[in-house]
């Protein structure tokens, strides 16, 4: 009798453990992206953070870590209502942006003077990481539209280019690049040969009727700054007029967040000369290391319905600048006390991202001091990446992208 009751207690007792380590409050990470519009980048960068935070057991500061998807559909509005709900979650540590810069640039004033601490692993407009009117709590590892623009004209200038056509969606994000690129024209003594602003869900026929007045001028290449939807759009209207005033397009890499490769296929490419902006690090291309090796098949591992060969990751801008920034983010947290309540954890975060002094390995490269304090005479404080980790691609026949290194 005396057995059968310690077997019970043993039994109690791991039951009440059990309980109470399934009753304990987990941290909390928000990932704020369109997964319907653009559904390919917003799926990238959450096997990217997923894949991270597995390779730490998904567990942060002690607690294990969940992170909640929410849908913003490209509407700022639908953002700050996800903004919200992240600032009334006590667990929430912090959040993740998406593709598109407008529900940043909208709502900056109210992520920062809130010190929602924010993540972005794509969104690129230049003023993101650039608030100068109290704390800056948004930090980038992606390419910076400052820099961007120069990168896309000096590129096409190497190639011979000499009067790019600006070809632009009238966003702040084409308008950032708008002055940037200009900016890089004059630089090198260069300037457009026109420009075109266009809106988001143009029709195939008004976009025929932009290149015909592009092929007008005396354009030889044409710099596009477009998402996948609208990028698409403009693919299949270029491919449906005579060949002689198909101009190459150097786009802005908005084009690779959606299903834009598999709408126009490698047979469809082939009638079409197009590049497009990247990071420096490609599953398909770049050499294989054994920490990129470890990473694609920790992913594989974790996602094996939609992961099977590095092909199958989709938009991968998205899952290497996300895998890359929560390495950031896991390492500032260690560093971090995470005391108080959830506002000082945040801010003692923030603060240990400003310091990460000892290398971090990435995809991209190794980061030592990736951030550091913001002020208006250090613009790039909070931008992980520089100019030399961008560069262009295009394509491959199996729809991988591939790095043009030549550039």
């Amino acid at each position: 009798m005396r057995d059968l009751k310690n077997i019970f207690l043993v039994i109690t007792a791991l039951m009440i453990m059990s309980n109470t380590a399934h009753t304990q409050p987990s941290y909390h990470l928000y990932l704020d992206a369109d997964q319907t519009g653009a559904k390919a980048s917003g799926q990238s960068i959450e096997q990217g953070i997923k894949t991270a935070l597995h390779q730490v057991n998904n567990t942060l500061g002690g607690k294990t870590v969940k992170l909640i998807i929410k849908d913003h559909h490209g509407s700022s509005l639908r953002s700050k209502r996800h903004l919200e709900e992240f600032l009334n979650d006590p667990q929430a540590l912090a959040i993740f942006s998406g593709l598109h810069s407008p529900p940043l640039l909208d709502n900056l004033t109210f992520i920062n003077e809130n010190k929602i601490l924010l993540l972005d692993p794509w969104a690129a407009a230049g003023p993101i990481t650039r608030y100068s009117k109290g704390e800056n709590w948004v930090y980038r590892l992606s390419i910076d539209d400052s820099k961007a623009g120069k990168v896309i004209v000096n590129s096409a200038i190497k190639e011979g280019f000499s009067k790019p056509f600006l070809l632009l969606e009238e966003t702040g994000w084409g308008r950032s690049n708008f002055n940037t690129m200009n900016k890089a024209l004059t630089q090198q003594g260069l300037k457009a040969a026109g420009t075109k602003w266009f809106n988001w869900n143009l029709g195939e026929t008004g976009a025929k009727m932009i290149f015909r007045e592009i092929s007008e001028t005396k354009a030889d290449c044409i710099l596009m700054v477009a998402n996948a939807h609208e990028g698409k759009t403009f693919a299949k209207a270029l491919l449906s007029l005579p060949k002689t005033i198909r101009l190459p397009i150097r786009s802005h890499w908005g084009i690779t967040g959606g299903d834009f490769p598999k709408i126009i296929h490698a047979q469809h490419r082939k009638g079409i000369d197009l590049k497009f902006l990247q990071t420096r690090f490609s599953f398909i291309s770049s050499p294989d290391t054994p920490f990129n090796k470890n990473v694609f098949k920790d992913a594989k591992n974790l996602f094996p319905v939609v992961i099977q060969s590095k092909q199958d990751i989709k938009a991968p801008t998205g899952f290497i600048h996300a895998y890359d920034l929560t390495r950031l983010l896991i390492e500032a947290i260690k560093k971090s006390q995470l005391n108080g309540d959830i506002t000082q954890k945040r801010q003692s975060i923030r603060k240990a991202l400003e310091s990460l002094s000892t290398p971090i390995k990435g995809l991209i490269k190794t980061y030592q001091l990736p951030f550091t304090s913001f002020t208006k005479n250090s613009p790039d404080a909070h931008e992980a990446l520089t100019m030399e980790d961008f560069v262009m691609a295009f394509y491959g026949d199996n729809n991988q992208i591939i790095l043009d290194e030549r550039l």
